[in-house]
């Protein structure tokens, strides 16, 4: 059930007045001879139309949709929620302030969209501005879970129309004198309030004895806020502009994630609470200095402190947000989480840009990173409440550098070059101690070293052999290789999985990328554009005492082709093609259970389309209409063996849209849009058929 806050109440009445005050000051709905069709006198001249030049505007609108199927995922594709909304969707109004000040007003407040702007700001171009702005809006989530297609298991166990509102609260000045340095202070407050759904679902048995499957729906309630300050300073000292500035920002967040386990054999709701503060200061510095036309050089620094405090607990009960019972324990929790960590970063950065002779530009650069990190938690694991202490060091020191090269000296072409290098090596202790006075402690304790050597080419060209005609083309390799290097281990090798990744001895990542583009014009009123783009990734991976393999090859090509086309004065036509081919590859694709393949290849290919075309009916009316389509058929039902995974979906929807300049004043839109969605994994439970209609009226003064 909906409910009105006292927020979309003042929205109300600053809706009501604005329209008064526009309609009143400017002679909205008083239109006068000029701005009516009434026909002049047969001996009055005709005099020629001058174009006016309106400062503010209020736009207005009203809509609704009408929705056959599920409401939470027409909501979600959408970004408008199921039913009737309207508002101001557009307001502005400004006014001179003594002779070269301006003072404006911007507003926005669409009701059941709970989307809302006010921002008011005083601005002299010798002196500087004050800015205080508000925005508000919201993004809608389907709540709903997995589907078990093996016997049409699927679950609802609450609304599943879920949504969260995102804001911005902030106030910004700067100080803007001529020849003189450039202050800025801002404080910003963001907040995120609401619930959506997770993707860490709950399980059930009830499959048909294929076993426990998790397909039981789950969401997060999210509460968080963030508050942040920054101070910069500019200035300019002969060939040089530098600058200074610090940030200091709190973050709060407290978030829940709800699940519900095996619904069909009693109460196995989990409620996992992460708490999470931090307290970040950060001071940066830059300099670009210009000592000719051929030399640039810029610099920057940054430090940046961070400090965390963390609290939590996962607690089973008869029902969400439940108080511990060591009873009611379903499957291992904990409580009492507590802890944080600290973390210091510095960054400095180096480039020349070079000038080398007519035509050829050198522009190398360096970057170091240096991190370090020490953490701690404690907590009582549920339901035997044995009390742990986790401690981490982390450090690690990267140096990144890159040389490119472009050239410009032969007619119609442009060459560049780029290769970049990185270099880091990094540390990290992990321990865990069984605290229990009364039992023996257990440990685990991990000390281990990394080695990472990044590497990426990059040519490319363009050349324009015609006025109408453009060609481009560019091919990168990228190589990262990282190398693990256990000094200290106390987990034995056994199981493996207890492990992970601290088996890992070796992990190498390889990426090969082409893509060419074709901008043609073979008629003043036709513009065509293609692009082919091809990746190919593999990851080689070797584990302890074992040898290195292919343990991943990921294969990507992406076509589109677009138009653009004006056969009339009055016509115009737009359309756009893309299709996508995206496949995965590991070892575990050949292991089968029964007839069925336990793990499918990953599949992403998927092909859409839109359409564009606008008619001038008059002088003053204008005719609109769009199309688009989507289509994936990646769906592989392999549920005796495995949860089936891969996009199985088709989508299309139609816009029309009519708008006509009733005066040099006012101009009226009128639109209607019909959205369909099929969807194969869900069992068309998330299908729907949704209709709109929405009409605005657009009023300038």
């Amino acid at each position: 059930m909906k409910t009105e806050t006292r927020l979309d109440w003042v929205w109300r009445l600053i809706s009501v007045a604005a329209i008064a005050v526009s309609a009143e000051t400017t002679g909205i709905f008083r239109l006068n001879a000029q701005e009516t069709n009434t026909p002049k006198s047969a001996t009055e001249s005709p005099k020629a139309e001058t174009p006016v030049e309106y400062d503010n505007w209020l736009d207005l609108s009203v809509g609704s949709f009408f929705v056959d199927g599920d409401k939470a995922q027409f909501q979600k594709r959408r970004g408008q929620p199921a039913g009737p909304f309207g508002g101001i969707e557009d307001f502005h109004w400004e006014m001179p302030v003594q002779k070269r000040g301006l003072f404006s007003v911007d507003g926005r407040g669409i009701f059941d969209n709970h989307d809302y702007l006010l921002k008011l700001q005083l601005s002299h171009p010798d002196k500087g501005y004050v800015q205080f702005g508000y925005r508000e809006f919201r993004t809608w989530y389907d709540g709903s879970g997995g589907f078990f297609p093996g016997n049409g298991q699927w679950f609802s166990l609450y609304d599943d129309q879920m949504y969260m509102d995102r804001g911005q609260l902030w106030f910004e000045a700067g100080l803007r004198m001529p020849h003189k340095s450039e202050l800025t202070f801002r404080y910003e407050h963001d907040f995120r309030h609401g619930e959506k759904d997770s993707t860490v679902w709950g399980d059930t048995s009830l499959t048909d004895g294929a076993g426990f499957r998790g397909i039981v729906p789950s969401f997060w309630s999210i509460d968080e806020q963030r508050d942040s300050f920054a101070l910069d300073l500019k200035h300019k000292i002969s060939k040089t502009d530098w600058g200074v500035g610090v940030r200091y920002e709190l973050l709060d967040n407290g978030n829940a994630r709800n699940m519900r386990r095996q619904p069909e054999s009693g109460d196995g709701f989990v409620t996992q609470r992460d708490k999470v503060e931090t307290d970040l200061f950060n001071a940066h510095a830059f300099t670009e200095t210009r000592f000719n036309e051929k030399v640039l050089l810029t610099s920057g620094y940054s430090f940046t402190t961070l400090d965390t405090d963390l609290g939590g607990s996962r607690i089973y009960g008869s029902d969400y947000e439940a108080i511990y019972d060591p009873g009611s324990a379903f499957d291992t929790g904990f409580l009492n989480l507590s802890g944080g960590s600290q973390l210091k970063q510095y960054v400095f950065n180096l480039n020349l840009m070079w000038l080398l002779k007519d035509r050829l530009t050198l522009v190398p650069s360096v970057r170091v990173e240096h991190v370090d990190e020490d953490g701690f938690s404690s907590f009582l694991s549920t339901p035997d409440e044995t009390p742990y202490r986790n401690t981490n060091q982390r450090g690690f020191t990267d140096v990144s550098e890159a040389l490119e090269l472009r050239y410009t000296g032969v007619t119609n072409w442009v060459f560049y070059a780029r290769g970049e290098w990185l270099e880091g090596q990094g540390n990290l202790q992990e321990q865990q101690n069984n605290t229990d006075p009364n039992a023996p402690a257990v440990t685990l304790f991990r000390d281990t070293h990394n080695d990472r050597l990044t590497q990426k080419y990059l040519v490319g060209a363009n050349w324009y052999p015609r006025r109408q005609l453009n060609l481009a083309a560019q091919y990168y390799h990228k190589v990262r290789q990282n190398d693990y290097s256990h000094r200290a281990d106390s987990t034995p090798n056994i199981d493996s999985g207890d492990r992970y990744p601290a088996y890992l001895t070796a992990q190498d990542f390889e990426t090969d990328d082409v893509n060419v583009r074709a901008t043609w014009r073979p008629l003043n009123n036709l513009t065509l554009v293609s692009r082919y783009d091809f990746q190919l990734s593999t990851v080689d991976t070797k584990a302890d005492s074992l040898a290195q393999i292919q343990s991943a090859e990921m294969t990507s090509h992406i076509l589109s082709e677009s138009i653009s086309w004006s056969p009339l004065a009055r016509l115009y036509l737009q359309g756009s093609v893309n299709y996508v081919l995206d496949h995965t590859e590991t070892p575990a694709n050949d292991l089968t259970g029964g007839a069925a393949k336990l793990v499918p290849k990953s599949r992403n290919d998927y092909w859409n389309a839109t359409a564009t075309t606008g008619y001038a009916l008059d002088n003053k009316t204008d005719l609109q209409a769009q199309y688009f389509y989507y289509r994936a058929d990646n769906y592989v039902d392999n549920s005796a063996v495995s949860q089936p995974y891969g996009a199985g979906a088709e989508a299309h929807g139609v816009t029309a849209a009519l708008s006509r300049q009733i005066t040099p004043r006012l101009r009226w839109t009128l639109k209607y849009a019909f959205s369909r969605n099929r969807d194969e994994t869900s069992g068309g439970h998330n299908n729907f058929d949704g209709h709109g209609v929405y009409s605005s009226m657009q009023f300038r003064f």
